[in-house]
């Protein structure tokens, strides 16, 4: 890997069409299983194989939150955010996330995140605002779920 992806990003260094694509992961039954106990919660749809089969999916589906989560997960793997982590100040805000196709066990996502708004409304703060898009694909490129995500990152000129 170039090391021009590792090179520490701050605020200013961020640019809005920034974007990068993560690795992939199945889902499988045991994530499925480790998130309800984890969560509390065992919807049928989620843990009765019977009850799901009935369902418009037609089998057991992941949580709604299950992919959600790994998708922040693979997004931290990547290496522009490796380049922009020690600037990296909060998570404040999630916008309109939307759940648009079931994730079952055996489907791959990835996550595409794209760099969409950088808000400086207080110039004299150490801080500025980053809006990324990010979007969850299946392994069919379908997009099953999307929203914002707004992230505080430090600025290099008031370090």
């Amino acid at each position: 890997m170039s090391d021009k992806f590792l090179e520490k990003k701050y605020f200013e260094d961020m640019q809005i069409g920034d974007q990068v694509i993560s690795v992939g992961r199945t889902i499988t039954e045991a994530d499925i299983v480790n998130f309800a106990g984890l969560s509390g919660d065992y919807n049928t749809l989620h843990t009765d194989a019977e009850f799901a089969r009935q369902s418009i999916a037609g089998e057991r589906i992941a949580h709604g939150m299950l992919p959600y989560v790994i998708a922040s997960g693979l997004f931290t793997r990547t290496a522009y955010n490796l380049s922009v982590m020690d600037a990296l100040t909060a998570f404040v805000e999630i916008r309109s996330w939307k759940f648009l196709k079931p994730v079952l066990i055996g489907d791959t996502i990835r996550v595409l995140v794209e760099l969409v708004e950088k808000l400086d409304s207080k110039p004299e703060s150490k801080n500025g605002k980053v809006v990324f898009r990010r979007t969850v694909l299946n392994q069919k490129d379908e997009v099953v779920q999307r929203g914002e995500w707004v992230m505080l990152y430090k600025k290099r000129s008031m370090l």
